[in-house]
This record gives structure tokens, C-alpha cells and sequence, in this order.
């Protein structure tokens, strides 16, 4: 039987990160992971796989070369089964391997829901992080002229996208009023959407699908109000669930979201089993309320997290909640956000304003690929402290939101932006005179003195 010190389940982002900072922080330790997959996918490049990418073969995770530069043993195969009493898993191939710690890296599967008739039928693809799924997937679609994309969220927004850059007739339903309504206030919504539109995706919104039509192929979708889109093919893009069927069987806690129950240094309730990325449940940073976000930079952080307190807890290196942060690009045009929208703020009963800006991410506007950027805070107004915030604009957008996360997660206030000391070139960055942060903090400030006279 192998032994070894630290056993990861999965190579994708949560375990790869999982693996090699445990690594790091406890050198003299063996680690070894298991995973089924032999080349381990970007999860987030799979949208472009089919179009700006062109393959699968050009969004591989260097998950291999990682592990054997740093010492982290890998074996291929799958487990099926965990007994945590003599700390040992089962693997598909009848070996059995025995642990000191285990941390548990399982991921997600794409919802294919059974109610909806018709999802079985040949051309209804999901969106898996499975090489060989997606290049069966891109093979077939490549003989396809029409495709429907079920689910506007950032898959369904980003490969519909794709796909019309690929040559194809794409119509993208959404049951919400708006496309990524989740994530975004109609506000950014409503930018999103022209954008998308002009780049030739067909958007159908407030729309059910019934069924899906066909003999043995798909050949059209129904919806509830009785239209018919005739289609050679759907891609369902409805979202995931977290793949902790193996964890449960051991005998570990899971919520009612179907997550593996952690605390803030990713442990189980076996203090030995740690669970991290997308099978791992989260709470919202701001609201504490359970949180199903499923992010690979979410996954990377409880990853640190967890490498770092397998042999010995820190009271500050834990995880204290998910801040939602999201970006998208269509094109040349970026949009972001971190933390909570206008909508979930006022749905939590929040005491909040907000500031806004419409501005240039260049100064002077006259340069080159300058775009318009425009900033949303949210912010509680007895405090001031930072509770979200939404960016559009170019694709400075990415590192934008990002500091926005970070100043949610140090929650700082509007008199932390207002002071702040910001660096700024004319081919990078907005004018410090109007930079957009900045002046949204500005707006809210101003909201919150009018809100105060009242």
C-alpha cells in the first residue's frame, strides 16, 4: 500500500494551488495527488476553446509541470472511496493509498437537468471541465450553422459570444430580465447586452424553455410561450453542482446546497480532511448567508488557506468569506464586479448609497484604445465602509475589480479612497484629476451628506 503525508484529490485550480503551497509551507512532508484527468484544463479559458483559442490543447493548466517542479507526487487514476477511520482511499484501479491528511479537490458538474424533455437527445451538449468531452463537443459543433445557448450567465455570455466569432448563428435564452442578472444591476446589464447584440448574438430575455424538440437529434427549442427556435444544437449553460458524492459516502457533512461543510481554515468536521474550490461550502464575506459561487480565484484562496493549516492552524492565515468577484470580456470591452450589487444590498435590508462615475480609462480621451469606464460603489451609509462595487469599461476592468476586492476584504471606507494615493500613466490609466474610483467614492460621499439632511 502507498503511504503518503498529504493526499489531494483533483489537479485543477483548488487542488494544484492545494498541493504546492502545503508544499511550500511544509517541505519536509510527502504530498501526492490523484486525478483523473490527464491534462488538467484552464477552467476559465474553456468559453474559448471555441473561437479565439481554437483548441483545447491551448488551455492546459500546467498542472504537471507545477508538481514536479515542486516535489508533489502524481498518480492517475480515480478514487472511489474514502475510509476516513483507517485514513486510506480506494482507487479505481484497486489500489489503496493511506493519508495523514486528505484534502479534497472535487470540483463541480454541469447541471443537465432530467425534468427538461429533450436534453438527452444527440447535439445538447453541457459544459464540463473534461478534455475529451469538449473535444468531442467542438468536433460536432463545427458541422453546426444554428446554436442555441440555454442560461445567460458568464459561460453561457462568454461561449455564445465565442461561437458567433467562429462563424455561427447563435441565440442565447435567458429566464431573467437581463443577461448575467445575477451578477450584475440592470444597470451594467443593459451595457453588456447592446455590446453583445452589435457583436451578433441574438438575445432572447424573460424566456422559459419547455422543451427541447427532436428524434434522435435536437432540432428545435421550445418555449413556454409556445415559439419555436429551430437549432442544430444547445449548449445548456444552467450552472453547477459540486461533486461531493465520494466525501459524503464517507460520512462527512454536507449542507443543503450539496457542499462539503468547512470552517474558516477549510477543514471538515474531520479536523484530518480539508475541502477546497468548488465542492467546498462558502459563506458571503458581507452577508454571511451560504454563497455558490464557484470561482477558480474563490478556489485558489481556500487552496492557500488550506496548504498553509494542514499540520498547524493560524489564527490569520483563514478564509473569511466569499467576496462574489466576477469579470467578463466581450471583445475589447471589460466588466466586473466584487462584492454586493445595488440590488442584493437593498434585498438584504442593507442601509446603503451609492456613488457613480462615467469616465475615460486614458487621459487625454484622444489616445488610442481608450474606452469609457464607469465605476459603481456600494456603500453602507452609517459607516462608509465599501459593501460592492461594478466596473465597465476596457480591459483594465480585470485588475480594477480586483482592487476593489481587496478593498472590500479590508474593508475600507470612503475616506480610505478619498485619500488614497494612486499612480497613473497617460497610456494606462485615467487622469488622476478624474480618476473614476476615486470619483465614484466622491459621488457616494455626496449621497451620503444629502441622505444625512434629510
Amino acid at each position: 500500500m502507498k503511504k503518503t503525508d498529504v493526499l489531494v484529490i483533483g489537479s485543477s485550480a483548488a487542488g494544484l494551488v492545494a498541493a504546492t503551497t502545503g508544499k511550500r509551507v511544509h517541505p519536509a512532508k510527502s504530498f501526492t495527488v490523484v486525478t483523473k484527468a490527464p491534462k488538467t484544463l484552464i477552467p476559465c479559458g474553456i468559453p474559448y476553446v471555441f473561437g479565439t483559442v481554437g483548441s483545447t490543447d491551448k488551455d492546459i493548466l500546467p498542472a504537471e509541470m507545477m508538481f514536479e517542479k515542486t516535489g508533489v507526487d502524481t498518480i492517475h487514476d480515480e478514487i472511489v472511496k474514502i475510509d476516513r477511520e483507517s485514513k486510506t482511499v480506494s482507487l479505481k484501479s484497486g489500489e489503496d493509498i493511506a493519508y495523514d491528511k486528505l484534502v479534497i479537490g472535487t470540483g463541480s458538474t454541469p447541471l443537465k437537468p432530467k425534468w427538461l424533455k429533450g436534453v438527452d437527445l444527440e447535439g445538447v451538449f453541457a459544459v464540463p471541465k473534461d478534455k475529451i468531452y469538449l473535444d468531442e463537443m467542438q468536433k460536432k459543433l463545427e458541422n453546426t450553422k444554428k446554436i442555441v445557448t440555454i442560461g445567460a450567465g458568464f459561460i453561457g455570455v462568454e461561449i455564445s459570444d465565442e461561437l458567433v466569432k467562429a462563424g455561427k448563428e447563435v441565440v442565447l435564452i435567458e429566464r431573467l430580465p437581463n443577461i448575467l442578472g445575477l451578477a450584475f444591476d440592470k444597470d451594467v446589464s443593459i451595457r453588456a447586452t447592446e455590446i453583445l447584440e452589435n457583436r451578433g448574438v441574438k438575445i432572447e430575455t424573460n424566456c422559459t424553455v419547455k422543451e427541447l424538440i427532436g428524434t434522435v437529434k435536437v432540432e428545435a427549442v421550445l418555449l413556454e410561450d409556445g415559439r419555436k427556435i429551430e437549432t442544430d444544437a444547445v449548449i445548456l449553460s444552467l450552472g453547477y453542482t459540486p461533486n461531493s458524492r465520494i466525501a459524503a459516502e464517507s460520512g462527512l457533512a454536507v449542507n443543503e446546497q450539496g457542499f462539503l461543510a468547512v470552517d474558516e481554515y477549510m477543514r471538515t468536521e474531520d479536523a484530518d480532511v480539508f475541502a477546497v474550490g468548488d465542492c467546498a461550502e462558502k459563506r458571503d464575506f458581507v452577508t454571511r448567508k451560504p454563497s455558490q459561487v464557484m470561482l477558480a480565484s474563490t478556489a485558489c484562496a481556500e487552496a492557500r488557506i488550506a496548504g498553509m493549516n494542514l499540520y498547524k492552524l493560524s489564527a490569520i492565515k483563514t478564509f473569511s468569506g466569499t467576496i462574489s468577484m466576477f469579470s467578463t470580456a466581450l471583445g475589447d470591452h471589460g466588466f466586473g464586479v466584487a462584492g454586493l450589487t445595488e440590488r442584493v444590498a437593498e434585498a438584504e435590508n442593507f442601509d446603503y448609497v451609492t456613488g457613480v462615475f462615467d469616465g475615460i480609462d486614458r487621459h487625454p480621451g484622444a489616445l488610442p484604445d481608450t474606452h469609457k469606464q464607469y465605476v459603481k460603489l456600494v456603500v453602507g451609509r452609517e459607516s462608509g465602509v465599501i459593501l460592492g462595487g461594478e466596473v465597465t469599461g476596457g480591459l483594465s476592468v480585470g485588475e480594477l475589480i480586483n482592487t476593489i476586492g481587496f478593498i472590500i476584504q479590508n474593508r475600507m471606507t470612503l475616506n480610505g479612497i478619498l485619500t488614497a494615493q494612486v499612480g497613473t500613466h497617460p497610456l494606462m490609466t485615467a487622469s488622476p484629476a478624474g480618476y473614476p474610483l476615486i470619483k465614484a467614492a466622491e459621488n457616494a460621499y455626496a449621497n451620503i451628506m444629502a441622505a444625512n439632511k434629510k
